[in-house]
């Protein structure tokens, strides 16, 4: 039935597959951003910034750099691991 039964379905399930087509899309944007090196290693330079600006003090500072390091950590593991991956799928 293929296209013909795409066509049949779309004005009920035209809006479900929208939705669901954007969360994927919503929910790859975040989990790039969220494991990005470069925006976590930035985050961590503005932290720095606000220590020496006063905006943090150093419990604050400390608490927040030991979560940025968790993600960096977590975003090296997932690059790694992918890399591994990748060539078996190749």
């Amino acid at each position: 039935m293929g296209r013909i039964g795409y066509l049949l379905t779309l004005p009920l399930l035209g809006g479900v597959r929208l939705v669901r087509t954007l969360a994927g899309a919503i929910d790859e944007e975040s989990r790039h951003q969220l494991l990005n090196e470069d925006a976590i290693r930035g985050e961590l330079l503005e932290l720095q910034e606000w220590l020496e600006a006063g905006v943090i003090d150093e419990e604050d500072y400390e608490r927040l750099e030991a979560t940025l390091l968790e993600r960096l950590d977590a975003a090296r593991a997932l690059r790694a691991q992918r890399s591994l991956i990748r060539p078996v799928l190749d």
